[in-house]
């Protein structure tokens, strides 16, 4: 699995950062999303997956491998 952001469309909702802290943070500056691990391991598959379907303005592509 690989996790893509589309920096542009995020407007720092957060809900990444709160389902998946693991693999996502949220800037100090301006809230958007800082991506933490592109390709994280299987044990973390599922919260990637939750974050990407919870995103308001799905920013969050996942590229199954």
């Amino acid at each position: 699995m690989k996790i893509r952001i589309d920096h542009e469309r995020c407007r720092g909702a957060g809900q990444c950062a709160l389902h998946a802290p693991e693999l996502f943070d949220q800037s100090d500056d301006d809230g958007t999303v800082v991506l933490l691990d592109a390709e994280p391991p299987p044990e973390l598959e599922d919260s990637a997956r939750l974050a990407a379907a919870l995103c308001p303005n799905s920013v969050i592509t996942i590229i199954e491998s």
